[in-house]
């Protein structure tokens, strides 16, 4: 307990946003060489993997290391970079989402280390980069790269200590109209493409109205997170509108199908709107760039699948008691490591997924140590 709070605190202290994450990347590769793993590298785009073991029975316990910004300092009680601890809560940026779930997979090396790590397993210990601003992208260069496909894997997300089985996926979508620009004295010589975009928006607004809810997952949402235009001057017709959507996708739907449903919209066809999914190619903190299309699909295992129920038993055997069991609402690197390459997935961690990207984010010191345990109690009962 004493030693992953001190170590909480410390990686909440270093500012770590995405693409910046060196420092806190530099700072728990110490912890892992510290703890006695048998091996620690960064690849080259600068995800953390720390091994133990090396059987043939490959288990991943995945979390990101980047955070989101800070916004108003003045909603905040406490320093977002102090690590203060006040009636067994840490509180700072990333303390949930989710340096906690990250010191707590780090500290259950040495749990296993004491306990006997398995002898048929190789347990990898990922801390990931660049998750905020591009969720999956380091497990798609971990797997196509790296060539680490695990047997299962893991996610440290903020589960309030709950298994989860799956979440939507979703989409970064724009949608373009263009106008022609005149003299704002004389708007009716040009065409105004903000015009032309007002019938769109509130298309999408009635769009996601219409989307139907799936069991479990619930229904998928459209909704405009930005609005943007451009023209010759403040004193003129504006000549494009862009409109940035951030679309949810439950259960059975995918790219194409959200795309289709933007074009068929009767304000899109009258006026010749372009549909574009955006791509994502930011340089990480070691200046790798690896492209990637936003689009991240929905993924969801059903509760019989092999692998939850071993994080059921675990956790049973773990704590004796019966875990609940559902979904996140964010999403997570799963829409890479179960959603694209079918790898078996599952999430536990410390923390609230509702205090993600909020202000005073804290953790509860409990919570850390009761998910180091359990991650080490589930690398045993997976291992058999």
């Amino acid at each position: 307990r004493e030693p992953l709070t001190r170590f909480m605190q410390e990686i909440v202290a270093i500012r770590s946003l995405s693409a910046q994450e060196g420092p806190v990347i530099g700072r728990m590769a110490d912890e892992m060489r510290a703890l006695g793993y048998d091996e620690v590298t960064v690849d080259p785009m600068g995800n953390l993997i720390g091994r133990l073991g090396s059987g043939p029975v490959k288990i991943a316990i995945d979390g990101h290391c980047d955070t989101v910004d800070v916004g108003d300092r003045s909603l905040w009680k406490y320093d977002p970079f102090g690590g203060e601890v006040e009636n067994g809560v840490i509180y700072g940026r990333g303390a949930s989402d989710q340096k906690g779930g990250v010191a707590s997979a780090i500290y259950s090396a040495a749990l296993l280390k004491k306990a006997g790590v398995p002898k048929n397993v190789s347990l990898y210990v990922v801390a990931s980069v660049q998750e905020e601003d591009c969720d999956g992208l380091c497990w798609q260069y971990i797997v196509k790269e790296d060539h680490l496909k695990p047997d299962v894997v893991v996610l440290t997300e903020p589960t309030s200590l709950r298994i989860y089985r799956g979440h939507r996926g979703r989409m970064e979508i724009e949608v373009s109209t263009s106008g022609v620009s005149c003299h704002g004295s004389a708007p009716e010589r040009g065409v105004n493409a903000i015009y032309k975009m007002a019938p769109i928006m509130a298309d999408i607004e009635q769009l996601n109205e219409r989307l139907k809810p799936k069991e479990l997952l619930g229904k998928g949402t459209v909704t405009i997170s930005q609005v943007r235009s451009s023209s010759p001057s403040l004193c003129a017709v504006a000549d494009g509108c862009t409109i940035h959507l951030d679309r949810r996708l439950t259960a059975g739907e995918t790219e194409s199908i959200a795309v289709d449903e933007l074009y068929l919209l009767p304000s899109v066809k009258a006026s010749g709107a372009q549909v574009k999914v955006l791509d994502y190619a930011v340089p990480s903190f070691k200046g790798l760039v690896y492209p990637t299309k936003k689009y991240f699909p929905t993924w969801e295992f059903p509760e019989s699948a092999p692998h939850v129920q071993k994080a059921v038993a675990a956790y049973e055997a773990t704590f004796g008691a019966k875990p609940e069991v559902g979904h996140w609402t964010f999403s997570t690197n799963g829409v890479a490591t179960a959603g694209m390459f079918g790898i078996p997935t599952l999430g536990f961690g410390p923390g609230h997924e509702k205090f993600a990207h909020f202000p005073d984010e804290c953790i509860e010191i409990e919570h850390l140590v009761r998910a180091a345990a359990f991650y080490a109690g589930f690398v045993t009962e997976f291992a058999g």
